[in-house]
């Protein structure tokens, strides 16, 4: 990695750690000039201003999430042929990993950006928006799947089902800082893993 790059990734790694405390309206250009030790110029040459900055954030957030999330899925793919159990080990996955993170999840970019919308233009909106429609996609394309052979026990837009797996992990990503208990993460997500499972039935022959 050259020095330039390895510039920016300090950057947004400082940034991430900062926002995810303080929020974007709390973090000043100067404090992460300071602590990356570099000129203002150096951060400029970077990014031009703090909406460029919270762009490459969440674009770096949703990209490592990609990461995260494909590979966990992979792997449960691999201990089952069945979509709903693929589904229900993928959950499993992502409590266990979520609950062996030292102090816990550091928090969610995407909802950081959506508590302070009005500090961003619109690419950046767009681009947070964009994230949220991703994951949607992902649980969706997963949850067609099983329904090629299960039944709903009640009638749920897919769409809907595929949302709550996202607004659980955000839910539980507030719950366990409001609270300081990082393990309610984790439990929120095998709950709604116990929901999920309640929600299918194979279908009749």
């Amino acid at each position: 990695m050259r020095k330039g790059e390895r510039t920016r990734q300090q950057i947004l790694e400082i940034a991430e750690s900062a926002v995810l405390q303080k929020g974007f309206g709390g973090t000043s250009i100067d404090e992460l000039v300071a602590e990356a030790n570099i000129t203002k110029s150096g951060f400029l040459y970077h990014f031009r201003d703090k909406n460029q900055l919270a762009l490459a954030l969440v674009k770096r957030y949703i990209d490592n999430d990609r990461i995260i999330l494909d590979e966990i899925f992979t792997r449960a793919a691999d201990l089952s042929d069945d979509p709903l159990q693929r589904l229900l080990i993928g959950l499993k996955l992502l409590a266990e990993l979520l609950d062996n993170i030292e102090n816990g999840h550091p928090g969610c970019m995407v909802a950081t950006v959506c508590y302070q919308e009005r500090l961003f233009d619109t690419e950046v909106i767009d681009e947070n928006r964009a994230g949220v429609l991703e994951w949607r996609q992902r649980f969706r394309v997963m949850l067609d799947r099983i329904a090629e052979q299960y039944d709903l026990t009640e009638p749920h837009d897919l769409d809907d089902i595929a949302d709550m797996i996202s607004t659980t992990v955000e839910g539980g990503l507030v719950m366990a800082k409001a609270l300081g208990d990082p393990p309610v993460l984790p439990r929120q997500i095998m709950l709604l893993r116990s929901a999920i499972k309640l929600l299918f039935t194979p279908k009749v022959n």
